[in-house]
């Protein structure tokens, strides 16, 4: 079970990265950098490349919607050179506040256009001359869309592999199940290991059985906060306002995917009442009906023998990698919770 971690850069991202190499010395496997409407991920990326040596690093996530599918591609070969190999494309479609709120496009087919996306990402990656005539994509751009003047090219430079590694994240059935069949990795958010198959089991299955075997076996990345200790449990609060705000207010009544989730899990009449206080502007109230068992069984929180139960409940539903937030008041403190959680893992 790989390790990896979130980076949160809110107190000054050059800082951050500062410190990133002692997690790289504590065993950190892979490191997931976001972008949302803030910074953009690549350049933070492209910084972490020149300032580490192993650590894997990957988009947590790049949305489909903010790039053409040839310039993904053309980034990812960018980051896997800069990085010696050590990149992973993590892809998803956001969402629609996000991508007509900030970004002014349509939020139209993510589904068909992450088919569309890895497809040609895979064919500039082979360094074949770029023809796609898709439902969403066409390139190159017909004569009646446009000059005419386009012809087919390819990537100019040798990409360092011709694969390059993609995670989707997902967590409708759709989406989950297109993961399966087309790429190497899939990150859900909310990942209750008890749940997950009843959840998931048989997007995954749907997806799993057209899957190209040269992909080798799909690595599932759960996100887990961390703290280890007998008096950690205060920390498991951290998680109610994030939790409230994807339940309750990423996205409006009936188009919420979180929202969508949390009601898979059983939990109907929390998601409702969450989402009507958030949107009602009473956050605090929407996070203090979180359920404690969302919370406690989405962390890796508690006493050592806790996490180490929690770690082995994970890998027996088919987790690869942990993704983790250590949660501890000092930097050499959350650097002992890498080097800890590690070894548990193992």
């Amino acid at each position: 079970m790989r390790i990896g971690m979130a980076l949160n850069y809110s107190g000054g991202f050059k800082e951050t990265v500062a410190a990133l190499a002692d997690y790289e010395s504590a065993g950190l496997d892979i490191v997931f950098v976001a972008e949302a409407y803030s910074f953009d991920a690549v350049s933070q990326m492209g910084y972490i490349a020149a300032k580490t040596e192993r650590l894997q690093i990957a988009s947590g996530i790049l949305p489909i919607y903010s790039r053409t599918p040839a310039l993904l591609a053309m980034t990812a070969a960018g980051m896997d050179y800069v990085s010696d190999g050590r990149f992973t494309l993590g892809l998803g479609a956001s969402g629609p506040q996000v991508i007509e709120g900030f970004h002014g496009v349509p939020y139209t087919a993510p589904l068909g256009r992450t088919r569309e996306v890895i497809e040609i990402c895979r064919q500039v990656w082979r360094r074949e001359r770029l023809t796609y005539d898709g439902r969403h994509y066409t390139v190159p751009l017909p004569a009646d869309r446009g000059t005419g003047l386009g012809k087919p090219l390819k990537l100019i430079n040798h990409p360092v592999r011709d694969r390059i590694p993609i995670v989707v994240a997902a967590i409708g059935p759709k989406n989950v199940e297109l993961s399966a069949e087309l790429a190497e990795g899939w990150e859900p958010i909310f990942y209750v290991p008890e749940k997950a198959a009843d959840v998931w089991g048989a997007a995954l299955a749907a997806g799993k059985a057209r899957r190209d075997p040269s992909l080798g076996e799909l690595d599932v990345i759960a996100q887990a906060p961390l703290a280890i200790g007998d008096d950690v449990s205060d920390w498991l609060e951290l998680g109610r306002p994030m939790a409230a705000l994807y339940i309750g207010g990423m996205g409006a009544k009936g188009r919420n995917f979180y929202n969508d989730l949390a009601r898979r899990y059983g939990y109907e009449k929390e998601a409702e009442q969450i989402q009507n206080l958030y949107l009602d502007g009473r956050k605090d109230e929407a996070a203090a009906l979180v359920p404690d068992e969302l919370l406690h069984r989405t962390a890796l929180i508690g006493s050592e023998g806790h996490v180490r139960e929690r770690l082995q409940a994970m890998r027996e539903a088919g987790v690869t990698t942990v993704n983790v937030s250590p949660l501890a008041r000092t930097h050499e403190e959350r650097v002992r919770l890498i080097e800890r959680v590690r070894e548990l893992a193992a």
